[in-house]
């Protein structure tokens, strides 16, 4: 009772984070997780199944698969600052809310959900290890998309690279690297036109190589 008592302060004290803790945060009843469910239903769920991706994974390459899969549900709380930006909380009939915008102001809403994931993590008290992962999940990418329209609409040497690279750092562990690998795997079948098996496998295969 007094070691269960005491392990906040010991978790603090040398940057640790325990299997407790993570079973606590692992917890869907608990006030952040249901704060997504609320307000950004769409990342609740898409959360959900990256943590399952995660923890699949990480346990094939003997990676701490708690950790993934906590690190999964709480990679995307940004989100909860604009949720009706992001398309998996937009329901099929809606237009698109970034129709109306330039693509680097659209770029700019996306890639903010990172940084304010991660003060919305610290002002919760998330261990450290989670903050990492809600910082590192999308590396220094490029969102393609926003960047490809931007080149299309106007001259090439008005846009700007990096307004469409995410910030960073690359995932610096294997947890970190996994989740960012689930991520991007599932946004990508889930809106597949002909979600087979073998397109699956190679859509996926596309995404760990690129």
């Amino acid at each position: 009772v007094a070691i269960i008592g005491l392990l906040v302060f010991f978790e603090d004290l040398f940057d640790r984070t325990t299997n407790f803790r993570l079973l606590e945060l692992a917890d869907l009843g608990n006030e952040l997780l249901r704060e997504m469910l609320n307000q950004a239903a769409g990342s609740y769920q898409h959360a959900l199944t990256v943590g399952m991706l995660a923890e699949n994974a990480a346990e094939e390459v003997g990676a701490r698969a708690l950790l993934a899969r906590v690190g999964a549900y709480y990679h995307d709380i940004g989100k909860l600052e604009r949720p009706e930006y992001f398309a998996e909380n937009q329901n099929y009939m809606e237009q698109s809310k970034h129709g109306n915008l330039k693509p680097s102001l659209s770029a700019a809403i996306l890639k903010a959900h990172v940084k304010e994931g991660v003060e919305r993590a610290r002002a919760r008290r998330l261990p450290a290890v989670i903050v990492d992962i809600i910082r590192e999940h999308h590396g220094t990418s490029v969102m393609q998309y926003f960047y490809c329209q931007a080149l299309e609409t106007e001259a090439d040497g008005a846009v700007n690279r990096d307004d469409y690279q995410y910030p960073g750092p690359k995932p610096q562990t294997r947890e970190a690297a996994i989740v960012m690998l689930a991520d991007s795997v599932e946004a990508a079948t889930r809106t597949m036109k002909n979600p087979t098996p073998l397109n699956i496998e190679e859509l996926v295969k596309k995404i760990v190589t690129g």
